[in-house]
């Protein structure tokens, strides 16, 4: 039997926490940390095989944010050289690697 190198969907282990902040975003405004959350979002699933309503809905915060993914990218970018803008969330530091 020939395995089949179709187009099959994946779910990616980070959905369901993922899709409440996707939701979260959609309903607000750029401030610093939305754009954090956003360009890591962003990174997680570009090229993920799956999750295509997260992301159709961050293109969407995008759009709504009237940036394009390189204005995104460089406005993090000077954010994280600051530095500290995930030290609010009232949790110990700790890294999303996954």
């Amino acid at each position: 039997m020939a395995e089949s190198h179709g187009s099959k969907d994946q779910q990616h282990p980070q959905y369901n926490r993922d899709r409440s902040f996707v939701n979260i975003l959609l309903t607000q405004t750029a401030t610093d940390q939305n754009l954090a959350e956003l360009a890591r979002l962003r990174i997680r699933y570009q090229g993920f095989p799956g999750a295509r309503d997260i992301q159709q809905d961050l293109d969407k915060v995008l759009q709504q944010w009237g940036l394009t993914e390189s204005q995104l990218f460089e406005k993090t970018r000077q954010l994280h050289q600051v530095g500290g803008i995930y030290k609010s969330r009232g949790k110990r530091e700790e890294q999303d690697w996954n």
